[in-house]
């Protein structure tokens, strides 16, 4: 193979802590493309840090609310979103001081934040369920999102597509829309797909318990037609967009405890690896390619409903599902595992990539005020 072949650091490698001085437990990471790094934590703590893991700048943002999360801007290296409470400050790490804009849309505490590719939108998931949709030109929201039941945990721009998005929440709901339309073009229940699971693990094992699959995190691959989400079950489930709708392809176990976190590495050599991190202190790289580049059987129909709001010519009573063939592609996910696993010792909150002379290395951000580096390197 030519090029530099990724690999996790070697069994009973330690990880690096980053440590700013402060107290408060970090909550959320992201990276830009200069490898520079973005820690949001409790109490309005933000911190920019280089890849050497050293603090370059702190800032505590107004009334202490907790940093919920932080996304870089796809077209400018120098702007940071932060989310707090139901406000959204956007920040220039190159002079961390007062924000230079606030947006105060949401109705309750945001959970998630995602940009487009292009730099125009801002997508806010809230604990309401419901996303705001910023444009960020005229600064006014465009849209406002509102299918989900629960609480919407996540939201993501689709890479190479700018008006796609994809959702899920705590109402075990992932959703796929358009900026066009105020409605979801596809839907998927967790639900459905866990007690088909669940079936056909019944009939092979006998009977098996799992917490229900509340969807927590999605990720999409940089070819923008594959994405996985992670669940409360422990399980990842990985999807192929085609068109308006998804559908399931592979469903995997490897967290004994709920998958907080899931992110595509979207390496130029490995697309389909894909690193994860759960409640079970676990963190786990898997490789999913050979399921995404070499399964002939074609996609599968899943337990999805389009919606009033599509654009099909089918009614919602037209709509089948193939119970049986998903069935039996979950029972052949037992034959994912993964390809490395950490016992990184804490609870997970976040997790990110970022390279570092050009090797990458997996950032972790737990219920401590550290965060921890594990490196990735050659065969």
């Amino acid at each position: 193979m030519i090029g530099a072949v990724l690999a996790w650091a070697r069994p009973g490698g330690m990880a690096t802590k980053w440590t700013a001085g402060a107290s408060s437990t970090v909550l959320c990471l992201d990276v830009n493309s200069e490898s520079v790094v973005a820690s949001g934590a409790e109490k309005g703590a933000l911190t920019i840090w280089n890849s050497q893991g050293a603090a370059i700048s702190h800032l505590n943002l107004r009334d202490d609310d907790d940093v919920t999360c932080v996304s870089f801007s796809q077209t400018c290296d120098s702007i940071l979103y932060a989310s707090h409470s139901e406000a959204v400050s956007v920040l220039d790490i190159r002079a961390l001081k007062e924000p230079i804009e606030c947006f105060h849309v949401n109705e309750d505490e945001i959970n998630c934040l995602s940009i487009n590719e292009t730099g125009s939108h801002l997508a806010a998931a809230d604990d309401s369920g419901s996303i705001k949709v910023i444009d960020l030109a005229s600064k006014k929201v465009s849209r406002s999102l509102r299918r989900h039941s629960n609480i919407c945990s996540c939201v993501t721009f689709r890479p190479q597509r700018p008006q796609s998005l994809l959702s899920c929440g705590l109402d075990m709901q992932v959703m796929l829309w358009n900026l066009q339309k105020t409605r979801p073009v596809w839907t998927v229940s967790l639900q459905d797909i866990a007690q088909e699971e669940m079936e056909g693990m019944q009939q092979q094992a006998g009977c098996q318990l799992f917490n229900p699959p509340l969807a927590h995190f999605t990720t999409v691959a940089n070819c923008g037609n594959i994405f996985a989400c992670g669940a409360e079950d422990g399980r990842i489930r990985l999807f192929r967009v085609t068109g308006t709708r998804f559908e399931l392809e592979y469903g995997f176990r490897g967290h004994s405890l709920g998958v907080s976190q899931v992110h595509f590495l979207n390496s130029l050599s490995h697309p389909y690896w894909l690193i994860s991190g759960g409640n079970d202190a676990k963190v786990m790289l898997w490789d999913v390619s050979k399921q995404i580049l070499t399964d002939g059987k074609g996609p599968l129909k899943s337990a999805g409903k389009k919606t009033v709001g599509s654009t099909a010519k089918e009614g919602l009573g037209s709509k089948k599902s193939d119970r049986g063939a998903k069935g039996c592609k979950g029972n052949k996910s037992n034959h994912i595992l993964p390809k490395h696993s950490i016992d990184h010792g804490e609870k997970v909150n976040w997790i990110s990539a970022v390279d570092i002379k050009g090797c990458k290395n997996i950032l972790v951000a737990d219920q401590s005020c550290q965060i921890s580096l594990y490196p990735l390197t050659d065969f």
